[in-house]
């Protein structure tokens, strides 16, 4: 995403005559979208990108059940389990 973000940046400073990237080539203003594609082909590739929407999956549904357990009361810190003993 950041090199989406740089890649447009850049090629509205170059478009709009900013210097100094007014100065440069467009090859090098162009380079960040190349590595946006690169990096989201290397993700999808090598499952990086599931792996995390899983991981984002398993927070939420976690943060649901421990909520539920809160609201039955089901919920206990450590320190009162402790102090039960």
């Amino acid at each position: 995403m950041w090199f989406l973000m740089l890649g447009v940046l850049g090629a509205l400073l170059k478009y709009l005559a900013v210097d100094p990237v007014a100065q440069w080539s467009w090859w090098i203003v162009l380079i960040p979208f190349g590595l946006a594609l690169a990096w989201w082909s290397w993700a999808d590739w090598s499952g990086y990108t599931k792996r995390k929407v899983v991981e984002r999956e398993d927070r939420r549904r976690q943060a649901r059940i421990d909520r539920q357990k809160s609201n039955l009361g089901l919920l206990t810190s450590k320190s009162s389990r402790n102090h039960r003993r």
